[in-house]
Parts: C-alpha cells; sequence; structure tokens
C-alpha cells in the first residue's frame, strides 16, 4: 500500500470505469477527457498497489481486487452524496424562528419585523406563541421574546429590552359594583381570578395567595388570555403586565406596579442561529426598535 489518503475524484473515476467497461466511455459518462481517466486510474492503482483493472481489446475489465473495492468505493460514493445533500439543505435560506407569549407578537412588533424583511426580502419568519419556555440550545427556536425570572443560559446572547412590571387590575364593571382596592394591603373582601400551570413559574398565583383567603380565589386558569378576559369581565381581579394591557381602557389598575414581581425583558438568541449572517442583522435591527416601544411607554431599560 502506497498511500492512504484517497481522493474521492479517483474513486469516482474507478467506479465510472467499472461500470462504463471502458476509459471512454467513463470519459463521456463524467464529462471528462479520455487521458485524464485513464491517468487517473493508474494514480489510484499506483496509491493502493494493486491491478484493479485488466486491459484488453474488450476495454477494462475488473480484478479480483477490483471486484473487492467496488463495494468499498460505492459506500464511499453514498457518503459523499449524502454529504452534499446535507450541505445545501443547510445552505438554504431558513426562517428565523421567533418563540414569545402570544401578546408580545403585537402589531406595533410586527411593524418592526415587516420593516425588516422589506430591508432583506430573502428572509422568513416563522412565529412560535408559546407560554412554555422553548429550549433554544436544542434547536426549538431560534430567538426568545422572554421574561427572565431566572438567569438565562450563559450560552445564550442576550439583549436587555426591558423591566417587566406588573400590577392588579380591575374590570370597569367590577370597580363599579365593588370598588378597587388601593394598596396590597388592602386586598380583603375582594374576588381574584389567577393564573397558574404546571409548565411556568405560577409566582402571580403564589404572590396572590400570600396575601388572599383561598376562597377569595373564584377562578385560575391555565391560558393568560382566559384570564384577561376573566378580569374584563368583571369576574375578578388580577395580576397582568402593565405594558401589556395598556391600551385596554376596559382595564382598570389598583395601584403602582408590584416591584418584587418585576423581571428583566430579554431577548435571547442561539448561539448556532446567531451565527447565520441573517440573524445577526435582524438582532441588530430589531432590538433597539422594540426596546424603544417600552421607553415610550416609560419602562426604561437599562444595559
Amino acid at each position: 500500500m502506497q498511500s492512504q489518503n484517497w481522493n474521492w475524484s479517483d474513486l469516482r473515476v474507478f467506479l465510472a470505469v467499472a461500470r462504463e467497461g471502458s476509459t471512454l466511455a467513463a470519459s463521456r459518462k463524467l464529462g471528462m477527457a479520455q487521458p485524464t481517466v485513464a491517468r487517473r486510474i493508474d494514480a489510484l492503482e499506483h496509491a493502493t498497489g494493486l491491478v484493479l483493472f485488466e486491459r484488453d481489446t474488450r476495454g477494462f475489465q475488473l480484478t479480483g481486487n477490483g471486484r473487492d473495492l467496488v463495494t468499498c468505493a460505492e459506500a464511499v460514493e453514498t457518503a459523499a452524496r449524502a454529504f452534499a445533500s446535507q450541505a445545501a439543505e443547510l445552505a438554504e435560506a431558513k426562517p428565523i424562528r421567533i418563540t414569545a407569549y402570544s401578546a408580545n407578537f403585537s402589531p406595533r412588533m410586527i411593524d418592526i419585523v415587516n420593516g425588516f424583511s422589506a430591508e432583506n426580502p430573502g428572509v422568513a419568519f416563522e412565529f412560535l406563541p408559546s407560554v412554555k419556555t422553548l429550549d433554544l440550545l436544542a434547536g426549538e427556536a431560534d430567538i426568545a421574546l422572554r421574561l427572565a425570572r431566572t438567569e438565562p443560559s450563559p450560552s445564550l446572547i442576550a439583549r436587555k429590552i426591558s423591566d417587566a412590571k406588573w400590577s392588579l387590575f380591575g374590570g370597569t364593571d367590577y370597580a363599579a359594583r365593588f370598588g378597587l382596592p388601593g394598596t396590597p394591603g388592602d386586598l380583603k373582601g375582594h374576588r381574584f381570578v389567577t393564573f397558574q400551570r404546571g409548565d411556568v413559574p405560577n409566582v402571580f398565583h403564589e404572590w396572590l395567595m400570600e396575601r388572599v383567603g383561598p376562597d377569595q380565589i373564584v377562578a385560575s386558569y391555565s391560558e393568560l388570555d382566559l384570564m384577561h378576559a376573566a378580569i374584563r369581565s368583571g369576574q375578578g381581579l388580577g395580576i397582568t403586565n402593565v405594558k401589556l394591557v395598556e391600551p385596554d381602557t376596559s382595564l382598570i389598575r389598583c395601584f403602582d406596579e408590584i416591584k418584587e414581581l418585576s423581571v428583566p425583558h430579554l431577548m435571547l438568541i442561539s448561539p448556532d442561529a446567531y451565527r447565520r449572517s441573517e440573524v445577526r442583522a435582524f438582532v441588530k435591527y430589531f432590538a433597539p426598535r422594540y426596546a424603544a416601544i417600552y421607553k415610550e411607554s416609560g419602562e426604561e431599560t437599562k444595559d
């Protein structure tokens, strides 16, 4: 054996000659000059130290050694094609997948995405609304707009958007019938709706349960939109995001934000996704414009 550094092009020529039976026919199949095909076969035989073909007037016939190596060469051919196919698939344009709670996909947020799309028409997006935290490192999404109640993985790229603020709200009908509490210590006699589910932290429910009796909780919802609808209908008071309900005139805030519930609002990016140039461009475009929405309402961001 002369060498273990195989040239896939030589194996490709070897298979073509084995299948076509001559260097002339193989050259036509490969789109390569016949002398080049013959030289490649000679080079492969020299590298292996084996005679792979018998040459006669009938063309090129595989020797025993040649027949033994055809299967191996075909396995390399299959692997090379799989490699090329996977590389082509990875090189294809992929949508930027963004996950967030559904209300984060607001008209103003979508306007920012549309602005980026207008400047970058080849970039597509996929939106994944979810209360549940998707795993960016496992590839479940590329970007998350997330409230960081725990420290995010240091492997993720993070951009601070705002400090999310929460308070207790009631509907206008409830306020007209029962009034509204003026402080967190003035909750006696009121009714509450709450949010809790098994796959997210139940910090709002726990905050209420520390301050009111179980009989004051009239309903518990596993979807935030349903809880918000219950507050609007006057079923009870409930904790919700100050910015989220800012445009909703049917809801009245009972008192200032509950400081212990405030958390950083982050834009988190998968490191694999961030290696893509279109993702980096989107983050640079989107993050400051999205943060500006919260600055306008007085929710200042702090680096």
